[in-house]
């Protein structure tokens, strides 16, 4: 999956789920990868990480 697409989705998940969205993405990507679906399980730890990203760093 291409950078753009990767950043769509990661948008549409965060703006769809808050905080909470990150999760929901290791989620994908457990199940994937648990379904013996690496290609896709690495799609989903792509949009993961672009989710952290999007959040900024951890406030202490």
């Amino acid at each position: 999956m291409d950078v753009i697409k990767t950043t769509e989705i990661a948008g549409a998940l965060y703006r769809a789920h808050g905080d909470k969205a990150e999760f929901e993405a290791a989620q994908r990507e457990n199940r994937f990868r648990k379904a013996g679906n690496e290609d896709e399980a690495g799609n989903w730890r792509a949009i993961r990480e672009r989710i952290r990203r999007m959040r900024g760093a951890n406030q202490s």
